[in-house]
């Protein structure tokens, strides 16, 4: 009688060790389903209220009336683009434009190539006192441009710079080259040394090995520190307004802060002026976009 229970049951126990379902064993570093969830509701939420003033920003350019922001339901039956024609046909925004693209492009490209060359000699290079070097770099970011304003004003007024946009550029490249070699330096410490010395076998000086092995391999660092140099140059208001003293110099900041003196109850007008205002950043953060994340993340790995 045990024995045919017995082997009755063997196979009983079988079936039902297969029909039940082996549980999945979740992989390390992956995220349940509701773990999953919430970390998409919580990256939703703060998209939502990052870009919840740059569309209230929008929406309320769109607006006729001087007063529509007391009452924005009176917008979505009065849309008009005229605040935007009015700015563009009546200030000077396009000299604000031409102004701006000269003194940030000029402050981009200058900046970047110094803050390069600085970054990679520290790098490779192991002259006495480039330790010391970097942290006097780091030094001259720690005056506030209050300090920094009036020897600087003389220093250019001395060289007939003054109202003048390369006595602009070089003040600007002075604050964005420090940050940026910095950056620079340690996104140069991840490339390998091994290419500088395979440069150096086929030939290649070292400025050479610089210019056609290290910065190709240094874009994504490169794009940060351009973008970085744009936005300083770009938003930048104390200089601007001190050093240039013509309205037709004005840089998209002096401009802006020129519009809000002299219409500063039009709130729809000011409104549709950030805007124009904005197109020029979010172009070139489109443009550089792609090498941004890589470059923020790679400077941080070493040195």
């Amino acid at each position: 009688m045990s024995t045919t229970t017995a082997e009755t049951s063997a196979p009983v126990a079988g079936r039902a060790a297969a029909e039940t379902p082996r549980r999945r064993v979740r992989r390390r570093g992956e995220r349940g389903p509701l773990a999953s969830l919430a970390s998409h509701g919580v990256l939703i939420t703060a998209s939502l209220v990052a870009f919840f003033p740059v569309a209230w920003l929008i929406f309320l350019s769109l607006g006729p009336g001087k007063d529509d922001y007391l009452h924005p339901g009176r917008i979505w039956h009065t849309m008009t683009l005229d605040n935007y024609t009015f700015v563009l046909q009546h200030t000077g925004f396009f000299d604000w434009l031409r102004s701006t693209l000269v003194v940030v492009l000029g402050t981009t490209v200058i900046g970047v190539v110094i803050a390069a060359t600085t970054g990679y000699a520290v790098s490779r290079m192991r002259f006495p006192g480039y330790k010391k070097f970097m942290w006097l770099l780091l030094l001259t970011q720690m005056f506030p441009i209050a300090v920094l304003i009036v020897p600087m004003y003389q220093i250019m007024s001395d060289l007939g710079l003054i109202d003048t946009y390369l006595g602009l550029i070089l003040i600007y490249s002075t604050t964005t080259v420090p940050y940026c070699a910095w950056l620079l330096k340690g996104y140069f410490d991840t490339i390998p040394f091994e290419i500088d010395e395979a440069g150096r076998v086929d030939g290649l000086n070292p400025f050479g090995t610089f210019l056609r092995l290290i910065l190709p391999l240094a874009r994504p660092g490169l794009a940060v520190a351009a973008f970085y140099s744009f936005l300083t140059a770009f938003g930048e208001v104390a200089f601007a307004s001190t050093f240039m003293l013509s309205d037709d110099k004005y840089t998209f900041a002096v401009g802006l802060q020129s519009f809000v003196s002299e219409h500063d109850a039009q709130r729809n007008l000011m409104a549709a002026t950030a805007v124009l205002i904005a197109v020029p950043v979010s172009a070139f953060f489109y443009l550089v976009q792609k090498n941004l994340v890589t470059g923020l993340t790679a400077g941080g790995t070493k040195g």
